[in-house]
């Protein structure tokens, strides 16, 4: 069982970039989930699965990019599988909200994201796709109808309200690279900046 999480960047990254759990680049959660080894049909769909499972990706804007890692066919599939659903969301622009407390007690400041309908669809499309793979999202309350669209403050690093960002850096991310629950790792981008 891998966790794994789509994430929408603010700040730059690169594809295989590793970085500690409490040193995230700004980003807003997309979805995060476990998923077990593609199911059956993945793996009996040879050309497709074959050819996610390469670990070789387009490089041209828009593409996903993998970093340099072994085949990991299980993060393959579940990008191929969220391609399109990200494809048709890169290039909005969102705009910052209203600063706002997560977590218990308030603990943990953020700053909302103004309502999006593409940015709602892709968060909802992702789910599909995750749900398509057998995968369990552990906050399910919020989810779709429950989703509210965020960036977490990290230390002095912050969105400010009224702030713009171009849906331009959609990456996932592994959530313990080889089982090292201390740090992050980005197995594909979708880069719009390039």
């Amino acid at each position: 069982m891998r966790n794994l999480v789509a994430v929408a960047f603010v700040e730059p990254v690169s594809a295989g970039q590793v970085f500690a759990r409490d040193a995230w680049p700004l980003h807003i959660t997309l979805v995060r989930f476990d998923v077990a080894d593609p199911p059956a049909e993945a793996k009996d769909d040879d050309v497709g699965y074959r050819a996610s499972a390469s670990g070789a990706a387009p490089s041209a804007s828009g593409s996903p990019e993998t970093g340099p890692q072994e085949t990991d066919p299980l993060a393959d599939e579940v990008a191929r599988r969220m391609d399109p659903v990200v494809r048709a969301a890169l290039g909005e622009v969102l705009t910052a909200g209203v600063p706002a407390s997560f977590g218990r007690n308030g603990s943990i400041p953020v700053t909302l994201i103004e309502p999006s309908d593409r940015l709602q669809r892709l968060h909802e499309g992702l789910l599909d796709v995750v749900e398509s793979l057998h995968g369990r999202v552990a906050t399910g309350a919020y989810t779709r109808s429950g989703y509210r669209p965020h960036v977490s403050h990290q230390g002095a690093k912050m969105l400010k309200t009224g702030d713009r960002l171009v849906l331009d850096r959609v990456a996932l991310v592994d959530m313990a690279p080889g089982g090292t629950h201390s740090s992050r790792q980005v197995l594909t981008l979708w880069d719009a900046t390039l």
